[in-house]
């Protein structure tokens, strides 16, 4: 890793391995072993001071940005890693992107990200492949020690936690979605519509999508006639379905 990441004892418990005789677990606690991820030193080493007093959890590693948590995780082996919802290298969703990929790569590693808002689209992409080893928690949650160490020790075993804030959040988000003027439309017509926000002619539409100049204006017109503007001036038309994509976008 690189010198901005601080790596722990990566020595596991004794309680990990099996006895001389029998081959049989030790019967005592099993010790998680947690990478911690944010690109705030101070941050991280508030939350290593919150999880060091717990006798179930091991920070093995700190990590600044997402190619260090990535690199922690094949070096360091960890159970879980607590991640922030933004890092670099470009500080948007780099701890979804984490989760996503530890997905597919380490499926056994549970993820907690940390977040400062509720942002529905954030909790949404971190649950779209299962919620399971998963969990979403505010930060101003996270001060208390029996929280997080709760919610590492759930999704370490497979279970998810989800912000009760958040919930409410992703559940008034999807009402939203659903009941947009947006949803009434194909992809291919939303793929249109975006092109006329952009100020694009049917032509250029046409050549940008490598259909016919004729496609479009059915397409078009299926817009119009699902906005209820069918009947209105082509211009207006135009302005008033561009205004509608764009009022839907995210801010």
């Amino acid at each position: 890793m690189t010198s901005s990441a601080t790596t722990r004892s990566t020595t596991r418990s004794s309680s990990n391995r099996l006895t001389a005789a029998g081959d049989l677990l030790d019967s005592r606690p099993m010790t998680l072993r947690v990478v911690i991820a944010d690109d705030s030193s101070i941050i991280r080493t508030a939350l290593e001071h919150v999880l060091e007093g717990s006798p179930s959890l091991e920070v093995v590693g700190l990590c600044g940005d997402r190619d260090e948590v990535l690199r922690a995780v094949e070096e360091l082996a960890p159970d879980v890693v607590v991640t922030d919802v933004r890092m670099p290298p470009a500080l948007t969703d780099e701890g979804v992107q984490v989760a996503t990929q530890l997905r597919r790569t380490h499926p056994r590693v549970g993820v907690v990200v940390l977040s400062q808002y509720a942002e529905p689209r954030y909790g949404i992409a971190l649950l779209d492949a299962g919620a399971d080893g998963r969990g979403y928690l505010l930060k101003e949650r996270v001060q208390s020690r029996g929280q997080l160490v709760a919610a590492i020790e759930t999704v370490a075993r497979g279970g998810s936690v989800i912000d009760s804030r958040l919930v409410e959040r992703m559940i008034a988000e999807r009402r939203r979605i659903a009941c947009s003027p947006l949803a009434q439309l194909t992809t291919r017509e939303t793929e249109i519509l975006a092109l006329v926000a952009r100020g694009c002619s049917n032509q250029a539409i046409a050549d940008e999508l490598a259909v016919s100049k004729r496609a479009v204006e059915k397409h078009i017109h299926a817009i119009f006639l699902k906005f209820g503007i069918a009947h209105e001036q082509d211009v207006s038309q135009r302005v008033k379905a561009a205004l509608i994509y764009l009022a839907e976008q995210p801010s």
